[in-house]
């Protein structure tokens, strides 16, 4: 395996101290880190490390700060993505593509049409929302006093906000959680971002939990890709609702996605909630959609 780190040259860690670093792992696998002056375009600098990726992570973009509105963190985080995704459309065409740059809800809709545009296949543009899972399984283990490792609350909708819907209903230890208690637990989940970054002081995001959740989602992936099929949620081109993208239970194989699957049965709450959700995705969705109407991949 060949694993490449590529970041800016005002990085406040360069990419190749963060290989030699990474590169001290237990793995069958070579580290190698590769940098660009600020300011420059991603796709004059990584042919080389792009070049036969089957998998790339993009946390890219700057976090959000407090009193920060969406809006604002899409204008800027949506260049910088676009920069990226147009070096890996040219250099890893048929790579899956993790998206990790807020808000998701836009951006990826925004590069998913971008890449259909260029002719390519906009399912390799992946949101990556494995932290709401990962967040819910935790916050139902502690409520419920079990391992989080034997939960699995699926989460739909989107990566923000009232778009973040846990299905607490369909999985064994939530279902047996009180129903007054749903409510709390499903904001919990909803504004665990907000609270780690008014915990954090306005000096960060998400960052330790985010990397742990990207590894596990990318883990899957590379399963998937090598024939081991796995079943994660991801935010991605869907017709499972009426609305063009939703995060669902994709099943990842050969290839990214290959099945979206439905979303099952859900109780009165969770399908109030699902409209909420609705009303608030689409029109972040249209905030990405419109964007990719004005623009296009070099």
């Amino acid at each position: 395996g060949e694993l490449c780190i590529f970041d800016l040259d005002v990085a406040m860690v360069p990419p190749a101290g963060v290989a030699a670093d990474l590169g001290h792992l237990e793995r069958k696998c070579s580290v190698k880190g590769y940098v660009m002056p600020v300011g420059k375009n991603p796709i004059d600098y990584l042919e080389e490390c792009l070049t036969g990726c089957h998998l790339v992570l993009i946390p890219a973009g700057v976090p959000r700060k407090p009193g920060m509105t969406r809006d604002d963190l899409f204008k800027t985080n949506a260049g910088i993505a676009k920069g990226i995704v147009e070096a890996c459309a040219k250099f890893c065409p048929e790579a899956v593509l993790g998206m990790i740059v807020n808000p998701v809800n836009s951006v990826v809709p925004a590069m998913a049409e971008l890449y259909k545009k260029k002719g390519l296949d906009p399912m390799k543009i992946i949101g990556i929302t494995t932290l709401d899972v990962v967040r819910a399984n935790k916050f139902v283990g502690e409520i419920a006093g079990k391992n989080p490792n034997f939960i699995n609350v699926p989460v739909v909708g989107g990566h923000a906000g009232t778009t973040i819907l846990p299905l607490f209903s369909q999985d064994k230890v939530a279902k047996t959680i009180e129903a007054e208690k749903i409510p709390e637990l499903d904001s919990h989940v909803q504004d665990a971002g907000t609270d780690v970054v008014n915990a954090k002081g306005g000096k960060g995001s998400a960052t330790l939990s985010m990397a742990y959740a990207g590894a596990r989602f990318g883990r899957s992936v590379l399963a998937g890709l090598s024939g081991r099929r796995r079943v994660e949620c991801a935010y991605c081109k869907s017709d499972i609702t009426d609305l063009p993208y939703f995060a669902q239970k994709v099943v990842l194989g050969e290839g990214g996605i290959v099945k979206l699957l439905p979303l099952g049965e859900l109780n009165e709450h969770e399908t109030k909630r699902l409209e909420e959700a609705k009303t608030q995705l689409k029109g972040e969705i249209e905030a990405g959609l419109k964007y990719a109407e004005t623009e296009s991949l070099a």
